[in-house]
This record gives C-alpha cells, sequence and structure tokens, in this order.
C-alpha cells in the first residue's frame, strides 16, 4: 500500500510540471482565454492535453514544496504565460486599429452612449470577431497547442526562460501594439483624411454652409464604405499579425 501510495505520488509530481505550463498558456492564450470558454473546460481540455503528452518525454521528480520545486512552479507558470501574452499583443493591436477607425469615422461617441459595449468602440468589436475568425481559420489554436508541445523538447523542466533575451524580446514585440494597429487602421484613415480635407475646402468656399450638419453625416456614410472596401487588406494584415505573433512565440521558446 506504501508503495502504491509512493507511485502515486511520483506520478503526480511528474504530472505536475507539463500541467502548470500548459494550464498558464490556456489562461492568457487568444481563443482559449475568452469567457465563453469557463474554468472547466479550460481544466479538462489542460488536463487532456497534459496526459497526451505525457508518454513523450522523461519527466524529473521535483517535490513541489521544496524551495527548488516552488522556483519551477513559478518558472513553468511564466513560460506559458509569456507564450500567451506574446499573441495578446495582436488582440491589442487590433482593438487600437478599431478605436483609431472608430474616432476618424465620429463613433468615439459611441461608447459613451451604448452601456452595452462598455469602453470598447463597435468597429473594436467587428475587428475583434474578423480576427478571432481568422485565427481559427489559419488553425491557430492547433498552431499554439503544438508550440507548447515542441516547447518541451527546447526548454525541458528546469530551463529557465525569465532571463534578460526573453524580457527585451517581450518588450521589443509589444511595440508591435501601436504599429499593427497604425498598419491596419491606415487605409481607413487615409481616405477619412482626404474627405476631411474636402469638408475643409468646402467650407472655406462657402462659410454660410453649415458643416456641422453636413460633414458628420458624410464622415459616418463615407467611413463605412471605406471600411467596406478596406476589409480585404484590413484581413490580410491581420493574418499577418497573427503569424508574426506564432515566429515571435517560437522564437522566445528556442524553436527557430
Amino acid at each position: 500500500m506504501d508503495m502504491a501510495a509512493s507511485d502515486l505520488m511520483a506520478r503526480f509530481y511528474t504530472l505536475l510540471w507539463p500541467m502548470l505550463r500548459i494550464s498558464a498558456l490556456l489562461v492568457a492564450a487568444p481563443i482559449f482565454s475568452l469567457r465563453a470558454l469557463n474554468l472547466r473546460t479550460r481544466i479538462v481540455l489542460a488536463m487532456s492535453l497534459t496526459w497526451l503528452v505525457y508518454p513523450m518525454h522523461t519527466w524529473p521528480e521535483i517535490d513541489p514544496l521544496s524551495p527548488g520545486g516552488l522556483l519551477e512552479i513559478v518558472n513553468q507558470l511564466m513560460i506559458g504565460l509569456l507564450m500567451g501574452l506574446m499573441l495578446q499583443v495582436v488582440t491589442a493591436a487590433i482593438v487600437v486599429a478599431g478605436q483609431s477607425i472608430a474616432n476618424a469615422i465620429g463613433l468615439s461617441m459611441a461608447t459613451m452612449i451604448d452601456p452595452n459595449m462598455g469602453n470598447v468602440p463597435v468597429i473594436s468589436q467587428f475587428l475583434l470577431v474578423m480576427g478571432t475568425l481568422i485565427f481559427v481559420g489559419l488553425g491557430g489554436h492547433a498552431l499554439l497547442l503544438n508550440l507548447v508541445v515542441e516547447s518541451f523538447n527546447s526548454l525541458p523542466i528546469g530551463s529557465n526562460l525569465m532571463g534578460e533575451a526573453a524580457w527585451k524580446q517581450l518588450v521589443a514585440w509589444s511595440s508591435m501594439l501601436f504599429l499593427g494597429a497604425l498598419l491596419t487602421a491606415m487605409p481607413v484613415m487615409v481616405a477619412l483624411l482626404f474627405i476631411n480635407i474636402g469638408l475643409g475646402v468646402a467650407t472655406r468656399a462657402a462659410p454660410s454652409l453649415n458643416i456641422f450638419s453636413v460633414g458628420f453625416p458624410a464622415m459616418v456614410f463615407a467611413g463605412f464604405a471605406v471600411l467596406i472596401l478596406a476589409l480585404p487588406s484590413i484581413g490580410a494584415r491581420i493574418q499577418w499579425l497573427w503569424m508574426q505573433g506564432f515566429f515571435q512565440v517560437r522564437s522566445l521558446v528556442g524553436l527557430t
């Protein structure tokens, strides 16, 4: 009976380490961190993935209550969280792009009037749905799970990721939040800039024209028209951002 209990504890100690990394990834990664995926589903998914990964490697037995074990718990959680945060930068870039487009069109007031949407403009919600569909269409969920499985080869249990190079890469990649948003929103913002210039010229030519009563509906109508025409380029840019995010995750865990 004592042998069975010791074997059970040894098996638990070896199952703990891959489950910590996978669970942290599911908490921070896009799609898997959505509220629609409740806690029970994440736990079942993490346990299933751990059970599938377990026979593929030889796992060390480390007491999680020892100082080295506590440090390793933090290390595994940080590896999973950093992998997820790398891709969350793309999600943040999509939100900022939607906010920029909404402000250019004139829909910034909608965030104050509509209490259901909160502080995220409706254009950002639309682009987030679009980005999620592109992520699933690319097989991003499968690519992400494949990356976490391969990370146990490049970063086995006991390897430390919390070094200066990892943090430098995370900070450098975070600049894509603004650059990606600019590249995504640029077609709509440039077109609306020229429309604003045209309205300014019309106001200068006819000062008696009430530009505020005419220009606001015109900007909203023109903004949605330009947005519809720019959707293919916006979709291609979002796809490029997701692929860059996966490349960054691969580089982070040493798979390049």
